[in-house]
């Protein structure tokens, strides 16, 4: 059973240690150099004090391990713009192993409703362009395709290109 909860500095660690493991192999964050865990603690910091949530999946059969991890961040610079500030931007991670098992369901279900609830009216993902499960899962959860930028990004000697899909939290509450 997973279950969804707010991130603590005692989660950092294996955040950290899920998100290196997938920079070092994948396009799902345009990074070569790993996360320091010093810099990761900070980032939670900064996170909390700013009142976006990190939440984490845990495996309570795996004895409570993180398996998953997601977060809300601005859009953009919401004090340059503050247009922007009703829009939020997520990220969200989780264990391979745990890929298909509703776990990311589960994560983004409960990252929308603190959305919501902070009275955010859009979610934005920016998902490599070559990632074609991360864009269907994110169409299931009910986002949608708005954009394509080609070849803005790059990693391991390759031209990436950045899709840009929205849920509209607002719609949502009819």
């Amino acid at each position: 059973m997973t279950l969804i909860r707010e991130a603590g500095p005692g989660d950092v660690e294996a955040i950290t240690e899920l998100t290196n493991t997938l920079i070092a192999t994948t396009t799902i964050e345009w990074r070569d150099a790993p996360y320091a865990l010093d810099d990761r603690h900070a980032w939670l910091a900064a996170k909390r004090e700013a009142g976006f949530p990190v939440l984490v999946a845990v495996d309570e059969t795996e004895g409570g391990a993180v398996v998953g991890w997601a977060g809300l961040g601005d859009f953009r610079d919401t004090q340059r713009w503050p247009g922007y500030r009703f829009t939020v931007e997520h990220s969200i991670h989780v264990r391979r192993d745990h890929w298909g098992r509703g776990t990311g369901r589960a994560l983004l279900d409960a990252l929308a409703e603190r959305a919501r609830a902070a009275g955010k009216r859009v979610m934005v993902a920016a998902i490599d362009g070559d990632n074609a499960d991360a864009i269907r899962f994110h169409e299931r959860v009910g986002f949608v395709a708005v954009g394509r930028l080609p070849g803005v990004g790059e990693k391991f000697g390759r031209r990436l290109d950045l899709v840009l899909m929205q849920r509209d939290l607002a719609a949502e509450l009819g």
